[in-house]
């Protein structure tokens, strides 16, 4: 099985598609995902681990089917603690990813987890929208887990790109 590269295969001949070949060749959309997913996972996992932070998502953990549990169980900073510590996991996996595709693949799947889980905060959060004349927004909360809808294709993302490495090293490719 041999891998050809973009321009090969799309045989780019367009500035448009010699573009396409360019990004594609050299897996711009893999850095910059991955690096993107990193670094707001040990932003977003570290800020759970302060008082702040842990306040902060007490409305939206307590008011979640999924995760209303944590917080009756644990108690807000712990819990918050514990959620924080499942986001440097996964960054620490798909960090893990680069040398050993598994490890990308099992961190996007905790990510998928964590993702559905926190989108579904949209639904089950009260006041996560205004009303401006007789139309409904999304208000900062509202957008704050708006970017988990898109973290949750980027997460997908991940564990197809970690896959298809795995699948050529498992055949030595």
């Amino acid at each position: 099985m041999t891998e050809t590269t973009s321009a090969e295969a799309w045989q780019a001949k367009s500035v448009l598609t010699k573009i396409a070949a360019f990004v594609a060749d050299r897996n711009i959309p893999f850095v910059v995902c991955s690096i993107g997913m990193i670094v707001m996972l040990l932003w977003a996992g570290k800020f759970k681990m302060t008082a702040p932070g842990a306040e902060g998502i007490i409305p939206l953990v307590t008011n979640s089917p999924f995760m209303g549990w944590l917080f009756k169980v644990f108690g807000p900073y712990i819990g918050s603690d514990m959620i924080g510590a499942t986001e440097w996991t996964a960054a620490i996996l798909l960090i893990i990813g680069y040398f050993e595709p598994k490890a990308g693949i099992l961190g996007g799947i905790i990510l998928v987890g964590m993702f559905f889980t926190t989108s579904s905060m949209l639904i089950t959060t009260p006041d996560d929208t205004i009303v401006v004349h007789g139309i409904h927004y999304m208000n900062n909360l509202g957008l704050f887990l708006f970017k988990d809808i898109i973290s949750f294709g980027v997460a997908f993302y991940l564990i197809s790109y970690y896959g298809r490495k795995a699948i050529m090293a498992e055949n030595h490719v």
